[in-house]
């Protein structure tokens, strides 16, 4: 109470006796102007709370450096607003996934504050478009934090006016073009990330002319070139950051003037040469992070003499350890990555005296011998040795760690049954795909709480059991297929499953109605196994789905109508089985196949080690090959082949305007060929062959400009054969064999009406194309970012968020 009345008593005083200790009238009017703005951009938007709780206190009967997110300081006789905390606002007021982006207008009457020294606008994600006139008023600025917004654009030129400039954050928004030369006359910065966003050319050499910097990152953009040797002017440097990004040429030699330097982190780049020698001198380093360049040499063993290093990553470079020497480390590492790098031999003794590593990643070289004991019993966060030549069983001792979180060990030599201590660890991410382990589905790992993601593919575990886990479970990515499980379909792995594989086994029966509990599912591999009765309505309940693979199995009975109802599926895929009756004319529904395919926001990646689920395999160009899951939402193909199914071929179909493959061949399906398929302007592989279909081919099959493959043969076809540039590409005269009544160039017969038999040149290229689409983005959309920051694995993973996470192409066994 007695609060409350000291505070009355300063508003009174402030409004009638003194005003000139409370803020302008002019500033608090410009930060209601704002508040006004932003109520007005987001009040078309349901989510919006109207309330704005945040800025509550901003109203005109109070002191508005009494308000929230507003700080004054005296200056002279009156007082002034100094400092704005608007981060994270926008994410508070509205659902952002239902909006497109806040102007950047509202921020215009901030600008008419000149006093503001320091203003943070940081996490307010849908605040997008061209950064508005007026920034250059804030002279006095020292401070300006506007990363994780949507900014898009050159970078203002006005922000080279701000001479006071001290701090400036940029990162993560959509600023685009070459960084000008202009930056150079920021004199007074210290601060400088413009990381994360769509920056192009070189790095300007002016870049030298901020001295005080001691934080420079420009990670992830599109820089290239070389980097400036004007860098080494900035002795106060602490942090260097420019990965990601496609900077060539050598690292300057002389970088070890740069004695401040505790982080190096050029990663993924094309830089090329050796590490230079003079990177001994960096006595304070402790980050250095070369991996993914064309750096070549021997890793010198003297940057194990740097004794502050803390995490080293040199994988995926031409580098070389070389195996006859041996070392005794001066650091404790935290962090040692040398994926790819030569090692041979058994895993590195001295690594047991690497008390404190917590990350060790020594994938894709040429170790062999067992899993060291001493290994086994270390507290390590993450091991990962996949692609080695690793032997023996895995030690009990192993799992009992309640640190290890990640075991990767795929393709290796590993054997025998899974230690039942497995269900005492703590792990997230188990992987142990193409090994040869035996035995059941261990009965303790439903117990491992916190497991996310299993991978236990292409080995030979058998066996009809498996345990269930709990309705509390985590685990979202599961694939156990290319092994000898037997039995009814599993699905006891937890409601929130995104992947599962259960392909090239041996279950048998029915589908099982609980798959309909799966409301998360969008990948359900079933091929080749032994799955029969007919396709259960019960799966148009997944409306998550976008990928499903039923084929090679012994399905029976018609497809079902309802699987229109699964508006996101992609990929459908239910060849080789006993199907019967007509094709459902309104699969021509499928929105998933008729609207271009996006990228899911959640397909964002997975890790920075190897993540590999094994290839979906499709009939692709009359031959089996595997679609990479990673990149499945760029996928889109419709399989009915094999099958028994008759009618004539719907209308509808012709509506799938972004499959880039139609697969109907081997039923008995007869009438026409629907003019409607002329509209399938983005099919890549059609094939309509062993049926019977009569008719001609339609003259719209000209407008097929990315048809490549196409096989019409062994039908009751008549007419002239249509030509078009792409058409006539297509010259194998077998793709319209068995089918008599067929004339034209392609098959060098005479219509009626023509004056002689044409003559066909054969190209001497060859007419087999490879996917042209498969050199998509490399992501599958499985939601991994979304189910990680939801349960633990954001702060498990800080140690390796200044490197966007990448994904590396499946390398599973395809089966013919």
């Amino acid at each position: 109470m007695a609060c409350l009345t000291s505070l009355l008593i300063i508003l009174t005083f402030c409004l009638t006796l003194n005003p000139s200790v409370c803020c302008p009238l002019n500033q608090k009017q410009s930060l209601l102007n704002f508040k006004q703005s932003l109520i007005t951009e987001l009040k078309h938007y349901q989510s919006f709370n109207t309330s704005l709780s945040i800025l509550d206190t901003w109203n005109s009967d109070t002191d508005c450096c009494a308000w929230e997110r507003v700080r004054c300081r005296l200056s002279k006789s009156s007082k002034q607003v100094t400092k704005l905390d608007l981060s994270d606002i926008i994410p508070s007021l509205v659902d952002i996934t239902s909006i497109s982006y806040v102007s950047p207008n509202v921020l215009t009457p901030l600008f008419d504050i000149t006093s503001l020294i320091s203003v943070d606008l940081s996490y307010n994600f849908v605040l997008g478009g061209e950064f508005p006139t007026g920034l250059r008023n804030l002279t006095r600025i020292t401070h300006l934090d506007m990363r994780m917004n949507s900014f898009s654009g050159f970078i203002p030129q006005e922000l080279f006016f701000l001479k006071n400039l001290e701090y400036l954050d940029m990162g993560t928004n959509s600023f685009a073009g070459a960084l000008s030369s202009k930056i150079g006359g920021l004199r007074k910065l210290k601060f400088l990330k413009l990381d994360e966003n769509y920056l192009l050319g070189k790095i300007p050499g002016e870049i030298g002319n901020l001295t005080e910097l001691s934080t420079l990152s420009l990670r992830q953009n599109r820089l290239s070139g070389d980097i400036p040797l004007t860098v080494l002017n900035l002795i106060n440097l602490e942090a260097l950051d420019l990965s990601n990004n496609s900077i060539s040429g050598e690292i300057p030699s002389d970088i070890g003037v740069l004695s401040n330097l505790s982080t190096l982190a050029l990663s993924l780049n094309l830089l090329t040469g050796k590490i230079p020698k003079s990177v001994l001198n960096l006595s304070n380093l402790t980050t250095l992070k070369l991996d993914n360049n064309l750096l070549s040499g021997k890793i010198p063993t003297w940057l194990f003499d740097l004794a502050t290093m803390k995490n080293l990553n040199l994988g995926s470079n031409k580098l070389v350890w070389d195996n006859s020497i041996e070392i005794v480390p001066k650091c404790q590492l935290s962090e040692l990555v040398l994926r790819s790098c030569s090692l041979s031999g058994k895993i590195p003794q001295w690594l047991s005296n690497q008390t404190g590593l917590d990350f060790l990643d020594l994938s894709e070289n040429d170790l062999e011998g067992n899993f060291p004991l001493w290994l086994a019993e270390m507290d390590i966060g993450s091991i990962i040795l996949s692609g080695n030549r690793l032997t023996g069983s895995l030690p009990p001792q192993l799992f009992r760690s309640q640190s290890l979180s990640v075991l990767a060990l795929s393709r290796n030599n590993f054997s025998g049954e899974l230690p039942n201590t497995i269900g005492e660890s703590d792990l997230m991410i188990l992987m142990l795909s193409d090994n040869s382990f035996s035995g059941p589905f261990p009965e303790s790992l439903p117990n491992i709480y916190r497991l996310i993601l299993l991978d236990l593919s292409n080995n030979n575990f058998s066996g009809n059991k498996f345990p269930s886990f709990n309705l509390i479970s985590f685990l979202a990515f599961i694939d156990i297929s290319s092994n000898k499980f037997s039995g009814e379909v599993p699905t006891g792995f937890g409601p929130g499953v995104i992947i599962l594989s259960l392909g090239d086994n041996e279950f048998s029966g029915p589908l099982p109605e609980s798959l309909a509990n799966f409301s998360q599912l969008r990948h359900l591999d079933l091929q080749n196994n032994r799955i029969s009765g007919e396709i259960p309505p019960f799966l148009s309940q997944l409306s998550s789905l976008q990928t499903l693979s039923l084929r090679n199995n012994s399905l029976t009975g018609p497809i079902p109508r309802s699987l229109s109802n699964l508006t996101k599926l992609q990929i459908l895929d239910l060849s080789d089985n006993k199907l019967v009756k007509n094709i459902p004319s309104n699969l021509g529904n499928l929105l998933g196949m008729t609207n271009p395919p996006e990228t899911s926001s959640l397909s964002s990646g997975f890790l920075s080690f190897d993540i590999q689920f094994h290839d979906l395999i499709v009939n692709w160009k009359n031959r089996r090959q595997g679609l990479s899951k990673y990149n499945l939402d760029f996928y889109t193909l419709l399989d009915l082949s094999n099958n028994q199914l008759s009618g004539h071929i719907p209308t509808s179909l012709g509506g799938l305007k972004s499959l880039k493959l139609l697969n109907i061949s081997h039923n008995d399906l007869s009438g026409n060929i629907p003019a409607s398929f002329g509209n399938l302007n983005s099919v890549e592989t059609l094939d309509l062959s062993h049926n019977s279909i009569s008719g001609g081919i339609p003259a719209t099959f000209s407008d097929l400009q990315e048809l490549n493959n196409l096989d019409l043969s062994n039908n009751q076809l008549s007419g002239r054969i249509p030509d078009s540039p792409q058409l006539d590409t297509l010259n194998d005269p077998d793709i319209y064999a068995n089918n008599l009544g067929l004339c034209g160039i392609p098959i060098r017969v005479a219509c009626p009406g023509d004056a002689k038999p044409p003559e066909v040149y054969e190209s001497e290229e060859s007419t087999e194309e490879s996917f042209s689409w498969l050199a998509a983005y490399i992501g599958f959309p499985t939601g991994f970012v979304v189910v990680l920051a939801s349960v633990y694995m954001a702060g498990f993973f800080n140690i390796k968020q200044d490197i966007k996470p990448r994904l590396y192409k499946s390398k599973g066994r395809r089966r013919n």
